[in-house]
């Protein structure tokens, strides 16, 4: 059903769409532009610097979540920089399709490494003598593929579905990236089914990865409460704790908000999905910084002018 359309104006597979960066703010759209410049040069220096010689499990879980952190940014920031300082809306069909991919396969891949780490906190508390042995390299590694493979296969449904209906509407995106929703909509086919499966992959990825995380949190506490060592145990969940706070409550509202939040206006909901994406890599290793001792008198921290003591 092209609902009225031209011919001319149909295509299943469109040249390019237009962003329009954040709708209703275009006059302020370059200063907002600074904040996530910022944030996006900050990610990527904190990673240079992180020191190699740091090999401890946990110290592996936080690369792949600082690789993950920078990948998402990189999907997103330089084209949203270009679109508020440049006036560069234009992004070819492929190029789009591409940046969803890597945007929303990131956001499951980042919940899989906080599942990750948490399990890390687990051994590292309740089998402290198997430690290194239970989490090797070879079974982090397996981790890890298993992570990204997961992220890859969630998607390719959801991008199938969605390069596959056909545009015949205005192609002008209300977005800074290519978010799934604001996509879709713009064909002149009913985008439901893409609609559904976008919540419920991300509804089962999020819900699966939080259980686990509740219940290796429910046996580091059932082994150490009521023992000397309660309170040392439990501080060293305290950057992970923060980190999946700051990624799972914004990314659940953003979440919701995209799909059923009609109520909320769309600048309020670009600015969520934006800050979403961007503030977490920024904040999550400063985190680990101010509270793990290894990374804090690493190289790592040059770039926040702590030297360790």
């Amino acid at each position: 059903d092209r609902q009225g359309c031209s011919v001319c104006d149909w295509s299943p597979h469109p040249l390019s769409f237009i962003l329009t960066g954040i709708p209703g703010l275009q006059c302020a759209q370059f200063w907002i532009a600074f904040p996530f410049c910022t944030t996006y040069l900050m990610a990527v220096l904190l990673v240079i610097g992180l020191d190699k010689s740091l090999r401890e499990p946990i110290h592996c879980f936080l690369a792949m979540l600082a690789v993950v952190d920078v990948l998402m940014v990189t999907s997103i920031v330089p084209k949203m920089l270009s679109v508020l300082w440049l006036n560069s809306t234009e992004i070819g069909g492929p190029a789009c399709f591409v940046q969803m991919f890597l945007v929303h396969s990131t956001t499951s891949e980042e919940s899989g490494v906080l599942l990750a780490m948490a399990v890390d906190r687990y051994v590292a508390i309740c089998h402290p003598l198997r430690y290194r042995a239970i989490l090797s390299h070879q079974t982090i590694a397996h981790i890890g593929l298993a992570i990204v493979l997961r992220g890859f296969l969630i998607m390719i449904p959801l991008i199938w579905m969605v390069t596959n209906l056909p545009y015949c509407r205005s192609h002008v995106i209300p977005h800074s990236y290519c978010e799934h929703m604001a996509v879709a909509k713009l064909a002149c086919a009913d985008p439901r089914p893409s609609r559904l499966y976008g919540v419920a992959a991300s509804s089962l990825i999020v819900g699966m990865d939080v259980a686990f995380i509740a219940a290796s949190y429910g046996m580091i506490l059932n082994t150490v409460l009521g023992k000397c060592l309660c309170r040392k145990a439990l501080s060293t969940c305290g950057c992970h704790i923060c980190v999946m706070l700051l990624y799972y409550i914004p990314g659940i509202l953003s979440i919701y908000t995209q799909q059923f939040g009609s109520t909320v206006s769309v600048p309020a909901q670009v600015l969520l999905a934006d800050l979403y994406l961007t503030l977490p890599t920024m904040l999550n290793p400063i985190i680990y910084s101010m509270r793990t001792k290894q990374i804090r008198g690493s190289s790592f921290c040059t770039f926040l002018g702590d030297d360790g003591n």
